[in-house]
């Protein structure tokens, strides 16, 4: 009797700790940040692959990698699409300007003739 129920009891405690772990909010909500990480990753590729197509024109047409004013008008129309998901106009700032840079060295790298990392 006493290792039916030391039994049932070590089954229980692993049958709840298993049921916690699978509902826990945190692992939870981790697995989703991890896929939207990895979308993330996978749009801002799909960015940089435009951006190549954009520098090989570029290049092609001595047109040079900066172009301030649309640079300024995506910085705009972030920071508003930004504003609506709760984000701040810092936040989104500093990430366009990490994306830009990214996109820069990319224009600057065709425009040189060299080959693009990674594209």
């Amino acid at each position: 009797m006493k290792k039916t129920i030391l039994l049932l009891t070590v089954l229980c405690i692993a049958g709840v700790t298993a049921c916690q772990a699978q509902t826990n909010p945190l692992d939870v909500q981790r697995k989703v940040i991890d896929s939207l990480d990895k979308k993330l990753i996978e749009i801002l590729g799909a960015r940089e692959r435009a951006v190549t197509v954009i520098g090989l024109y570029k290049a092609q047409h001595n047109i040079p990698p900066l172009q301030p004013a649309r640079f300024q008008q995506v910085l705009q129309k972030s920071i508003e699409a930004g504003a609506k998901e709760g984000l701040s106009a810092g936040f989104i700032t500093q990430l366009m300007n990490a994306i830009h840079e990214e996109s820069l060295r990319i224009e600057d790298s065709l425009k040189r003739g060299r080959s693009v990392g990674g594209i």
